[in-house]
C-alpha cells in the first residue's frame, strides 16, 4: 500500500506542544541579522516608498475616473495599506499615519459611501502621502505633517466611518 499525500493530524491527539513564554520567541543573533538586513536594503527604501505612492496615484486617477466604484476604492485601500505598513520601515512613520488615515476612510461601506461623497477627502489623503514623500517629512514632528495628520484625522473622525 502506497503512503497517503496528507497527513491529517487531530490537535486533540496530538501531543501538547511545550511553550517557553519565558525566553525570548528570537534569539539576539536573529535580530541582529534580521537588523543588518534592514541596514542593507535601507539604500532601496526611497526607491521603494516612491513606488509605493505611485501605485497610491495610480489607484486614485482610476477611482476618479472609475466615479469611485467599490472595486477602485478596494484598490486604494489596498495601495494605502500597503503603505501603512511599510512607512515606518522606510523611515517615514508619517506615511503610515497618513496612510492609516486613509484605510479608516475606505475600509467600510460607511467610509466608502463618504469617499463617494466626499472624494476631495480622499485626494486629500494621496496628495499629502505624495508631498510627505516628495519633501521628505518624516514624521509629525514637522510642523506641515502634524497638520497634515491633525486635519485628515480630524475629518475622518467626524464622518464616523471608521471601524472600531
Amino acid at each position: 500500500m502506497s503512503k497517503p499525500k496528507v497527513e491529517f493530524i487531530d490537535p486533540r491527539e496530538a501531543a501538547p506542544r511545550a511553550v517557553q513564554l519565558d525566553k525570548p520567541v528570537f534569539d539576539a543573533k536573529a535580530i541582529s541579522r534580521a537588523d543588518e538586513t534592514l541596514k542593507a536594503m535601507s539604500g532601496s527604501f526611497a526607491e521603494w516608498l516612491d513606488g509605493d505612492i505611485a501605485k497610491l496615484q495610480a489607484a486614485r486617477m482610476a477611482g476618479e475616473a472609475a466615479q469611485w466604484s467599490d472595486h477602485s476604492l478596494h484598490v486604494v485601500f489596498a495601495a494605502a495599506h500597503d503603505l501603512k505598513g511599510m512607512g515606518a520601515t522606510y523611515g517615514f512613520p508619517l506615511v503610515t499615519q497618513l496612510a492609516a488615515s486613509l484605510c479608516r476612510l475606505t475600509e467600510t461601506e460607511a467610509g466608502k459611501d463618504a469617499a463617494r461623497a466626499n472624494p476631495s477627502l480622499v485626494t486629500a489623503h494621496v496628495d499629502a502621502l505624495r508631498a510627505a514623500a516628495r519633501d521628505q517629512i518624516t514624521s509629525t514632528a514637522h510642523p506641515i505633517g502634524r497638520a497634515l495628520v491633525q486635519a485628515l484625522e480630524a475629518h475622518v473622525d467626524m464622518l464616523g466611518v471608521a471601524p472600531e
